[in-house]
């Protein structure tokens, strides 16, 4: 049998193996699905918020009032938003299946609202979002303001599991 110069040894072979694994391994690590799942959720969920912002805006610049009545506060999040957003749909400033699209999200939307203004917020799990400037809020007593010390209430926070900011739209 004639031996071929240009051949592969076994070691070689797996040499090249290792290092294509070694460097798989490290950019799975670089790129962090489950951090991209996180993103992608937020997303969603960004999206929606804002929907339901203009929705609403757009129910009171057609009713001259808010669809909720005189308030609207986190408390009501534990019932879900169905009064809020009937009417909503049934001027047709939202989809008519939109809880059903929304799904799982409206858990994690919070709104409080007066007779003239509301803030739609949720608490973004993805780092990005959570070093967003725009997630700079935090809930008092029942209500959302804009944190006094932004660096230390939320960046801060950002590697903590029990995150209490939010991504508002006004």
């Amino acid at each position: 049998m004639k031996k071929s110069k240009w051949a592969f040894t076994l070691i070689e072979l797996l040499i090249v193996i290792a290092l294509l694994g070694a460097l798989a391994v490290g950019l799975l690590a670089a790129l962090d699905p489950f951090e991209q799942l996180k993103k992608g959720t937020d997303t969603g969920i960004r999206n929606t918020v804002s929907e339901i912002h203009g929705a609403t805006i757009r129910y009171y610049a057609i009713k001259t009032q808010m669809p909720f009545g005189s308030t609207l506060d986190w408390s009501s999040a534990a019932s879900g938003y169905e009064d809020a957003i009937s009417p909503i749909v049934t001027t047709g400033e939202l989809k008519a299946d939109f809880s059903t699209l929304a799904g799982e999200q409206l858990e994690n939307i919070y709104m409080v609202g007066t007779e003239e203004n509301i803030t739609v917020c949720f608490q973004p799990t993805s780092r990005s979002f959570r070093n967003d400037p725009n997630s700079k809020f935090v809930e008092t007593g029942g209500d959302i303001e804009e944190s006094a010390d932004v660096q230390t209430e939320c960046f801060d926070e950002v590697t903590s599991d029990d995150y209490s900011c939010y991504w508002c739209v006004f």
